[in-house]
Order: C-alpha cells, then structure tokens, then sequence
C-alpha cells in the first residue's frame, strides 16, 4: 500500500508502536501497586497489536493514531502513581480547590474522546451512514456503551479481589463516582466530534470517500 499524508507509513508505525510501549513499560517500573497497573495498562496491551495486524488492510488516520498513543500514556501515568496519586491531578487540586485528586476524571474524558474518532472512522469507512445528526448520536452511544461496559469491568475486578480491587476503582470515597465517570466520558465524545470533525474528515479524504456521496442524516 502507498502512504498518504494522512496516515502512517509502515516504518513510522512501527517507530509509534515502540515509543508507546517504552514509555507504557517504563511506567510499570517500580509502580505503586503492582496489580492496578497491569489492569489500566491492559489496553494498550491489546490495542497495540491489533493496530500493528491491520495496518496494511486498514490503516487509520494520523488524528486516530495520535489520539490513541495520548489516551495510553493517560492510562500508563494512571497505571503508575494511581489515579487518585497521579501528581497533576494534586497540582489541579491544588490550583482550582478540588476536593479530590481529579485525574481520573481526564482518563474517563479521554475514554469518551479517544472511542469518539475511532467510532466514526470505522462508521464512515464501513456503512452507509452519512455525516450528520444520526452520526453525531450514534457515535456518542457507542461511547457511553464502551463507558458502561468499563464501568461494570470495575465492578467484577471488584467483585473477585475485594479491597485488592480498590486503586483500580478509584472512588475516592465518592458515592456517584461511577455516574460522574460515565457523563466525563458522554462529555468527552460529544467534544471530540465537536472539536476534530473538519480535521477528521480532511484525513479521511472526505472528497473521495464514498460516504461523503451519500445523503447527509
């Protein structure tokens, strides 16, 4: 396959790939609870090698790519101190008068962020569904879902490990943790495709694609 502009040549791909798990494996050295980082770095463990395999048949947008190392390193920052331990979310405790350490709720916006564009490429590029509200409403769904079904990840690592489990929840005490954590999440898909659409459909190539022929939802 020939690069474009808009996605990854091989050789960068793999020069992204070995960058994102240096820095995720660095995180796991001498991290603060051993188990919590292996279960937040898990993704990245198994989003790497589904994005090396698909690469040549399927090779998604540079914003896609970047996006995905960004929400990695949230999740290997995390992983390491604990979300409730992570020190730039003392530094915002500190700087706006939280109550709480708030990193947790960057990694629950990135969880709705990150799914947003990803959604919508593999939407755009395999069904007929044109861009517009139906678009717009199904992707943020689609991220509120992946959102639950996190949710309820935590619950049954919860369920198994007991108190083991607890860094891994992050609840800081705070009783609607999980519905605060799933709105940071609905916030975070609606601004991605607020913010990145124009730049997601000029990667696209919106003027070729056959999705941008159809008739707008």
């Amino acid at each position: 396959m020939t690069a474009t502009p808009t996605t990854f040549t091989t050789r960068q791909l793999w020069l992204y790939a070995a960058a994102m798990l240096a820095l995720t494996a660095l995180s796991g050295w001498r991290p603060y609870e051993l188990g919590t980082w292996v279960m937040e770095v898990a993704p990245t463990f198994i989003a790497l090698p589904i994005l090396l395999a698909t690469h040549h048949r399927f090779p998604l947008t540079r914003l896609l790519y970047v996006l995905v190392f960004v929400h990695a390193m949230v999740l290997a920052l995390g992983g390491h101190y604990t979300y409730a331990r992570v020190p730039l979310g003392f530094w915002m405790q500190d700087a706006f008068g939280f109550e709480r350490n708030h990193y947790d709720r960057i990694g629950h916006l990135m969880q709705g962020f990150v799914p947003a564009i990803a959604a919508r490429e593999l939407l755009l590029r395999h069904t007929r569904l044109a861009r517009g509200g139906w678009l717009f409403t199904l992707v943020t769904a689609v991220c509120l879902a992946i959102s639950a079904l996190y949710e309820l990840i935590e619950w049954g690592a919860a369920a198994a490990l007991g108190q083991g489990a607890d860094e891994f929840l992050g609840t800081q005490g705070d009783p609607f943790d999980t519905q605060k954590d799933m709105f940071c999440a609905w916030i975070g898909a609606m601004a991605a495709q607020l913010l990145l659409s124009r730049l997601h459909d000029r990667q696209l190539g919106a003027a070729a694609s056959p999705a941008s022929r159809l008739v707008h939802g």
